[in-house]
This record gives C-alpha cells, sequence and structure tokens, in this order.
C-alpha cells in the first residue's frame, strides 16, 4: 500500500474519535516491529524520522526501509519529519516522499513562526501541483516542551496560548498544530514521587477555538519502568525517569488531539531486551541473536499504545 498523508489519517481518526500513533524510527528493527504490529492489529500508523535519525541513518535508507515496509504491510502509513527546524530540511524531506513534515517554529517569536511556516505550506502545495499528487501535509507547533531528544532541548515548557491558535492556523494554513500541556520530551520527564498532570483546561480551550484542526502531543512516552528497572539492573543508569501514564494521555482524544508521539518508551524497551540478553547470554556476538527479542519487545510496547489510543 502506498504512503499516505496525515491528513488522510486524521480524517479517519476524527470519524472514529481515536488518536494516530506516531512512532520514531531511526533502524530496520524498528521499523519492522512497529510495521508488523499495526498490521497485525490492522490500525494505521505513523512512522516519524527526527532529523538527528535522518544523520544517524542515511535519508535514502530510511526512505528504502518504509518502503519495504509499505510492500509487506496492508495498512495505512504515513511517513512524517519530526521537529525539522529548517525550510530546508522540509523541503527536503517532501522533495524525498515525505507525505508529511513538521516545521518547528516554536522557539522563534510569534510572527517569525508564523512566516516559516507559511512558507513550508506554501511549498508543499507548489510541490503537490507539480507531482500531480496530494499536499503533504504540515504540521507546525505552539507552546514548547520541556526536556531533551535528540536536538530538542528546553529547560522548562511554555503552555500553548489557546488566544493564539485560531490565528495561527488560519494565517500557516497546517494541517495539524503540536501542543504544549504539560508533556515533556526525554526519559527523564518527571521526578519520581511527582504526579504529573496534563492541562486539560487549556486544551480544551484550544480545541473550542479550532475544533476541526487535528492536535498533536508530542513528549507522550509513559517512560516504562519495566524497562528502566531492567536496563539499570543490567549496569545502565537511568535515574529519576518517569513520564506520563497512558491513561491520562487518553483523556486528550475527545479534546481533539489525533497523534500522539512516542519515541522514548521504544528506545527503553529495545535497550532493556538487549541488556538483558547480553548478561544471560555472555557468549553471543552475533547481532541476531540479541536484535530479534529487542524487536519483539518492541512489538510488545507498540501494540499496548495502538490499543490504547488507535483501537
Amino acid at each position: 500500500m502506498p504512503l499516505v498523508t496525515t491528513k488522510k489519517l486524521f480524517t479517519w481518526a476524527n470519524k472514529n474519535g481515536k488518536a494516530i500513533c506516531a512512532f520514531n524510527v531511526n533502524n530496520m528493527e524498528l521499523i519492522q516491529a512497529i510495521t508488523e504490529s499495526a498490521n497485525e492489529l490492522k490500525l494505521p500508523i505513523i512512522l516519524q524520522v527526527s532529523k538527528g535519525a535522518r544523520a544517524y541513518a542515511n535519508p535514502v535508507y530510511l526512505r528504502k526501509l518504509v518502503e519495504a515496509a509499505c510492500e509487506c504491510t496492508n495498512i495505512p502509513i504515513a511517513l512524517h519529519l519530526d521537529h525539522g527546524d529548517t525550510f530546508e530540511v522540509c523541503k527536503d524531506c517532501i522533495d524525498g516522499g515525505f507525505t508529511s513534515v513538521m516545521i518547528d517554529g516554536s522557539h522563534l517569536p510569534y510572527e517569525e513562526n508564523i512566516a516559516l511556516t507559511k512558507k513550508v505550506v506554501d511549498y508543499a502545495k507548489k510541490y503537490a501541483e507539480k507531482k500531480g499528487c496530494e499536499v503533504p501535509s504540515v504540521e507546525g507547533e505552539l507552546g514548547q516542551l520541556a526536556g531533551i531528544e535528540d536536538e530538542i532541548q528546553a529547560e522548562h515548557s511554555t503552555y500553548t496560548d489557546p488566544k493564539k491558535v485560531k490565528e495561527f492556523v488560519k494565517k500557516t494554513g497546517v494541517t495539524s498544530l503540536a501542543i504544549s500541556i504539560g508533556t515533556s520530551h526525554g526519559a527523564h520527564k518527571f521526578k519520581p514521587g511527582t504526579d504529573p498532570q496534563l492541562r486539560l483546561d487549556i486544551l480544551a480551550e484550544i480545541h473550542k477555538e479550532i475544533p476541526t484542526t487535528a492536535l498533536v502531543l508530542h513528549g507522550a512516552s509513559s517512560v516504562v519502568q519495566e524497562a528502566v528497572q531492567t536496563i539499570n539492573k543490567h549496569g545502565g543508569a537511568i535515574k529519576d525517569a518517569l513520564g506520563m501514564s497512558e491513561e491520562k494521555l487518553s483523556r486528550t482524544i475527545p479534546l481533539g488531539v489525533r497523534k500522539i508521539n512516542i519515541d522514548s518508551d521504544l528506545r527503553l524497551v529495545f535497550t532493556a531486551a538487549i541488556r538483558e540478553h547480553f548478561a544471560t547470554n555472555p557468549s553471543h556476538f552475533d547481532p541476531r541473536q540479541y536484535l530479534k527479542p529487542a524487536r519483539e519487545a518492541v512489538k510488545g510496547i507498540v501494540k499496548k499504545k495502538l490499543e490504547y489510543f488507535t483501537k
């Protein structure tokens, strides 16, 4: 099945009152685990690639791996650029066949964010006109999330201002809008012993202002505690790692959230499986021996997320 735009997936999600899971990928095993799980459940997904992942794996390799996944499955898949920070990287991804890109101008002054985001939207339209294809979707962002993930770093969160979202969407023409209501990037989102909460009041105001725009939650990994404990048991040193529960995240779906980003949880369960395999099989050195259980571990967490948010 050919790649689809996120706009098409959001239409399905709106109709069914669901959210599409967007999983970050950077190697073959992750792509296999995610797409195989989604295919077994017959659910749509978004595979998203960060700037760091493109640098690590090479854009051509990643694109070909995604093409292989499309050939091996029969589900709608969108290929999305996560946190594109310049017009040039967004253009390169659109030219390379991505069906969706994010231009993250959230660190810029408001008017500059609008101008940069609109420039990407305009290019996506020109590309579609030239190629005779559907317009690639564009995700913008208002507000900033705290935390660290790849090159994205912010010490403090800045909540999205509901009074600005309607104007931003109208002036830019984005398909979806990433918002900040209490989630955070990376594995070290919140301190143990705390009870992190989402600002559902802010989300409700945003949804009221732009009821037909798909809203996006970044930093939505729950930080699987079993994986953290396994990593630390076998020589790791991941401390103070805590995320937001799936139950809390699911409360955002009735309020317009249609895309939920998941990255850290995949990394944690993948690493936990490898560390455990090395600890229990010290003579193994064939990558196939330890990557296979790592891939199976990712399949498990992907199915859990899909059943919680999309099924």
